[in-house]
């Protein structure tokens, strides 16, 4: 035992056992029964509180959120929800926004006071601004490198065909720092599923990244758009790092119908996000797990152009999937757990993610019995340490 060792003692874990937690340089070096301290090490006592790894944000926004700017009343569409008139009024808003840096900042304190500790980001990228905001974002990012890990997504808010210069720009992002290549609606917004997804998975082969697409559309469009991307996955040899945001389509779907594509999603090792979006028909997260899928989740949109709502909770946001999902019993409510925590982690490919020996040691006090009460309740009073150091408490950054 050397003296750069922490232990965090009297931890609860998932199994309701209470543990010693020793780490060394960011990972966990042994896992013990507790009360097996030695005078040579740093002691931080859990109290008995339950101990999780750090929660994982699948899909924000961190260019385009309000969080921590003036109020901004929204405005709702003139005919139902169009994607497009959406895309609209956020540029007019961008437009009397506070610095993008600063927005960014503001919900990054947010998510990580909250326990957030991984993050996927999308970013726009496309002809309306250029790489503008992708530049602002990576320039935050290297700011909060040591406190939360966080991946971009150059994502083409505008279309990619409709958006002039914007297969250029894509391209470009990936060398500049993007570590993805999104997408956006290939067949309402851009009217060509073949022409979208031949530049998507174009720039995903040419460098070797994954892909991370928005798909909002509904009904058969939807779930003949997931199809052609399943179909594109396999084909290339990409199972496992395609993901489609949303697919709002898979909740219209009969169960018959959602299982066949459910198994086809499986399949392709194509991950699912969902956020269980009040206003929408949303993936069947139960049947999709039960068909092997990969089902992760993220807040999406925090008080922006999109909706008034977003608070950072991870944790929050699994009650708001099981919720909206029907889930009642432990077991149930352990699956919404995994949606924010191990889920992601798969589905972002974060290595060495968990409580385990070798692991990163990210992880988040909670005043709760266990995973199912934690679900619930989602208790605040959280403290969060990246790599065995404290970053959070109290709901604040430290």
């Amino acid at each position: 035992m050397t003296k750069s060792t922490t232990v965090f003692t009297n931890a609860r874990l998932a199994d309701g056992i209470l543990r010693d937690i020793h780490v060394e340089s960011g990972r966990i070096s042994a896992i013990e029964a507790a009360g097996s301290v030695t005078p040579s090490a740093e002691v931080i006592d859990i109290g008995g509180e339950l101990l999780v790894p750090g929660f994982v944000e699948g899909h924000i926004h961190l260019d385009t959120s309000f969080y921590g700017d003036k109020w901004m009343p929204h405005r709702p569409c003139t005919n139902g929800f169009d994607v497009q008139e959406r895309v609209t009024f956020q540029a007019e808003n961008m437009a009397a926004a506070a610095p993008m840096d600063k927005r960014a900042r503001d919900q990054l304190d947010l998510c990580i006071a909250n326990g957030t500790l991984s993050m996927r980001s999308h970013v726009m990228v496309d002809g309306s601004v250029g790489l503008k905001s992708l530049e602002t974002i990576l320039a935050v990012r290297e700011d909060y490198r040591d406190v939360i890990d966080i991946q971009l997504v150059a994502f083409p808010q505008s279309g990619i065909l409709r958006s002039p210069g914007t297969p250029a720009l894509l391209d470009e992002a990936i060398g500049l720092g993007a570590d993805l290549i999104g997408g956006l609606d290939p067949a309402s917004f851009d009217r060509d599923v073949t022409g979208h997804l031949d530049v998507v998975f174009g720039v995903a082969e040419k460098h070797g990244v994954d892909i991370d697409i928005h798909l909002h559309d509904s009904g058969s469009m939807g779930a003949f758009t997931i199809e052609e991307i399943c179909a594109r996955t396999v084909a290339l040899g990409m199972q496992g790092h395609v993901a489609i945001s949303h697919a709002y389509g898979l909740g219209d779907l009969g169960a018959d119908a959602a299982r066949k594509i459910a198994a086809t999603i499986a399949k392709s090792g194509v991950s699912i996000m969902t956020n269980a979006p009040g206003n929408h028909n949303f993936p069947p997260v139960a049947l999709l797990r039960r068909e092997g899928v990969t089902v992760f989740s993220g807040s999406d949109n925090i008080r922006d152009s999109w909706w008034p709502y977003g608070d950072g909770d991870m944790l929050h946001r699994a009650e708001i999937i099981g919720y909206r999902s029907g889930f009642y019993t432990d077991e149930d409510l352990k699956a919404a757990f995994d949606i924010v925590t191990s889920e992601s982690a798969k589905a972002l490919w974060i290595e060495s993610y968990g409580i385990e020996v070798g692991g990163q040691a990210d992880f988040v006090t909670l005043s709760a019995a266990n995973i199912p009460e934690a679900v619930v309740a989602f208790p605040g009073n959280r403290r969060v340490f990246k790599g065995g150091r404290l970053v959070a408490q109290g709901g604040k950054r430290v």
